[in-house]
């Protein structure tokens, strides 16, 4: 895949015929994918699912070994950029691209367009490093007072209000946002303007709109922030708040309960979205300001953008077969044990379809 300008290229060996092939001895994990003879797929994105991304392309390649998967979590503004400048076969993006805002030039999508294919859930956990204080609660009114620098000590009034057992100190509050543009920043912003929009008014941008606050690149980056730093507070997919054993925030959301970041309480808010793209375009629509029990508000879709025609015949191979890998059951179901949401079912039904079309 040449890139556009000849600022880099990707030099591939060509191969327009995957096969089935079972997995090595001992190894159960990609069973049933298909794997391409050969090939070697370059993509970029999203921060998010950089633990996602690490456990498929590491159980895949163990699977397909004469094929090769690079991903380089530079946050899903640059995963949509460098796919748009044909760096990469695809790119991984935790905000969908709209279709009729991205028209690719001639040379990527030839005779197709883009469209996005959710392929991992999740939650966008609150983190916290406040000395003392393992459990709190807050509510979107108040994170988005927090994030907007409106809220400046943990042991404001409306704190002590929705945690009221908790030993909150007289410490200034550290608030951490992306400084690069992010799908989850997005995503969390989204978040507030629903659920919050007497608070947050700011448009639901990739770039961070609250004022103040201290920032970090990547979600890496936040997370590494927060659990150095007393008195920080941010936000960042669970499995790098997992990873740093840091203690997450419960959201009020008017349920019976306020209701933990886990993989289950994303999985049951990402499964009452609805699909309203159109086409073999898969964009889902979340709600935001959802109260039922059980179900946490601020998750996000990632989602993989790629043409639904036209792809550079000497990645497409390896490509549909890595995409049906992740789309797959065995893709799938791993996800909520490294605090991920897996796809629901009938969706990651229709995500396979539209793979296995791709030309």
């Amino acid at each position: 895949m040449a890139a556009a300008g000849g600022a880099m290229a990707w030099v591939w060996g060509v191969d327009d015929s995957p096969t089935t092939r079972s997995a090595p001895s001992g190894s159960t994990a990609v069973a049933r994918a298909y794997c391409a003879r050969q090939g070697k797929v370059p993509a970029s994105g999203s921060s998010a699912r950089e633990n996602a991304m690490k456990y498929w392309i590491r159980q895949y390649e163990k699977t397909c070994p004469p094929v090769r998967i690079a991903y380089n979590p530079l946050g899903s503004g640059a995963g949509v950029v460098q796919f748009m400048q044909r760096f990469t076969a695809f790119g991984g993006t935790d905000s969908p691209v709209d279709p009729t805002e991205y028209t690719p030039d001639a040379n990527l999508c030839p005779g197709g367009r883009i469209i996005n294919l959710p392929m991992v859930g999740g939650s966008i956990s609150i983190g916290f490093n406040v000395p003392g204080v393992d459990d709190l609660v807050l509510d979107a009114a108040t994170l988005a007072k927090i994030f907007d620098s409106r809220i400046t000590t943990w042991d404001d009034p409306a704190l002590r209000q929705l945690t009221p057992g908790a030993a909150l100190p007289s410490l200034p509050i550290r608030a951490v946002h992306r400084t690069d543009d992010s799908g989850t920043t997005q995503n969390f912003q989204k978040y507030l303007a629903a659920a919050a929009p007497e608070v947050w008014s700011y448009e639901a941008e990739k770039s961070w709109q609250g004022r103040g606050g201290e920032s970090a690149s990547g979600s890496t980056g936040v997370a590494s922030a927060v659990a150095s730093t007393t008195g920080s507070i941010g936000y960042f997919e669970l499995s790098f708040a997992a990873a740093r054993g840091l203690d997450t925030v419960r959201i009020d959301t008017g349920a019976s309960e306020p209701v933990a970041a886990t993989a289950r309480t994303a999985s049951a808010g990402i499964a009452a979205a609805e699909v309203i793209g159109k086409d073999k375009d898969l964009t889902l629509k979340i709600d935001y300001r959802t109260s039922a029990d059980g179900t946490y508000p601020i998750v996000l879709v990632s989602y993989e953008i790629v043409c639904d025609k036209g792809n550079a015949a000497d990645t497409l191979p390896a490509l549909k077969s890595f995409l049906t890998y992740t789309a797959s059951d065995e893709g799938q179901k791993p996800l909520s044990r490294i605090h991920y949401a897996p796809l629901p079912k009938s969706v990651a039904v229709q995500v396979r379809r539209v793979v296995s079309s791709l030309s």
